[in-house]
């Protein structure tokens, strides 16, 4: 397994593909899900700067992990860096690249922006949430919402 700081050739595809095969296959997300993702990673790389925080695991070309540390999201506004596009393959869970992807951007987030840091996701996410909960996150918003594509419990958490 390799790491960078960087999106190498075919990242933006893979991470992608990490995000649509998980959620369709473990919480039926479909079409709309994966062209979310396209659209506001896309945007992301187009706009990303030396401050952001681009975590990339990879072997033999293929991305395994992915954290993006977002320091100028515009609907950030007071709650500081946003933390997007977090996932590990499932060959990579339990390896603690996640953990150690996490740590990596709580220290970035201290240099960058006092330490605030938020992220979107939904309940159900016991091990996603155990682990924020590890680094600090507190739950902020919680409501039935569909911004991911099909209705579910959507959270918000701050640290």
């Amino acid at each position: 397994m390799e790491f960078c700081n960087y999106f190498p050739p075919g990242a933006l595809g893979d991470i992608i593909g990490l995000h649509s095969r998980y959620y369709a296959s473990s919480w039926g997300f479909g079409t709309f899900f994966e062209a979310k993702v396209a659209r506001e990673l896309a945007g992301f790389a187009d706009r990303t700067s030396g401050a952001d925080l681009v975590l990339i695991a990879h072997d033999a070309g293929v991305v395994k992990a992915s954290l993006i540390l977002d320091l100028n999201d515009p609907q950030s506004g007071v709650r500081g860096a946003h933390l997007r596009w977090f996932i590990c393959s499932q060959d990579c869970r339990g390896t603690g690249v996640g953990r150690s992807f996490l740590a990596r951007a709580v220290a970035h987030a201290e240099q960058h922006s006092g330490g605030r840091m938020w992220l979107t996701t939904f309940a159900g996410l016991h091990s996603a949430r155990h682990l924020y909960e590890d680094f600090g996150f507190t739950l902020a918003v919680e409501a039935q919402g569909d911004a991911w594509g099909t209705t579910v419990t959507e959270q918000e958490f701050r640290r």
